[in-house]
């Protein structure tokens, strides 16, 4: 039995006051028993234009931002999903948008460069993230504990073969800052889709609410069974929903329904 947290913010600007923010609900995930908790994408910094992103981004290992998850993660003796940062290790000069992961003792197990870049325009809403950043390319999983996790963020939820492409995990991660409008018609449905099609538990925790730029998050961060049955979810505001990961019901459901052993391609 693994207890998770998927924590809910509404980020600002202000990457200091984001920070604090942030440490406030590790310690209060830790203090409700989780042994893994989550952080939503850009935790750090919701800011007021895309190129915000560029002068805030750290190097690899390096910056207030990753000392902040690093510290937390060793002094409350949690695994952390460090939702999203900028971090530049490309060739140019856009950003990665990464999703570092850190055992009980700070150090860092592992980190996942978005590959899908989000781009949508309804004709009043206009976002194009490939103007900033630059995709990841390699899919990623990491062994937290008891857990094997699979790490993704936001848009990758829409594209199921990124969650296929290495062994079964017990843990889907899926940190975002959808939009209201994508989010109300899409995030719940994707989410259970995906834990239903992989067998798997779902952590997807979310910006949430109306924030000082102007954008407004749809939130309803999520954590879903394998056999697509939502355990937890919070509408809007900060906060963090919280369930127990266990082996045994996931054991349960790839038996009963052996389709994992079914695939053919």
């Amino acid at each position: 039995m693994t207890k998770i947290a998927a924590i809910q913010m509404v980020s600002s600007p202000d990457i200091e006051r984001n920070l604090a923010r942030a440490r406030h609900w590790l310690g209060e995930a830790r203090a409700q028993g989780a042994e893994l908790a989550a952080l939503p994408e850009y935790f750090c910094l919701m800011g007021r234009a895309d190129t915000d992103k560029l002068a805030a981004a750290e190097a690899p290992g390096d910056g207030p931002i990753q000392r902040m998850l690093a510290e937390s993660a060793r002094e409350l003796g949690l695994w952390i999903i460090g939702g999203t940062l900028p971090i530049r290790d490309g060739t140019g000069e856009k950003v990665r948008n990464s999703c570092c992961v850190f055992a009980p003792d700070g150090s860092l197990a592992a980190r996942y460069d978005k590959i899908h870049l989000f781009r949508y325009d309804n004709g009043r809403e206009h976002y194009d993230e490939g103007r900033v950043l630059e995709a990841g390319s390699e899919p990623v999983t990491v062994q937290a504990g008891a857990v094997r996790v699979a790490l993704s963020v936001c848009y990758d939820l829409r594209f199921p073969e990124l969650y296929r492409a290495g062994p079964p995990c017990e843990l889907l991660s899926v940190p975002a800052a959808f939009t209201y409008t994508t989010g109300k018609a899409h995030w719940e449905l994707l989410l259970r889709a995906r834990a239903v099609e992989n067998q798997a538990y779902v952590i997807a925790p979310a910006q949430g609410g109306q924030h000082e730029n102007g954008r407004r998050t749809w939130g309803h961060t999520m954590i879903v069974d394998p056999w697509g049955e939502v355990l937890g979810c919070l509408p809007e505001g900060e906060g963090l929903v919280t369930a127990t990961l266990d082996p045994a019901r996931l054991a349960q459901v790839r038996e009963q329904l052996p389709a994992l052993q079914h695939r053919k391609l």
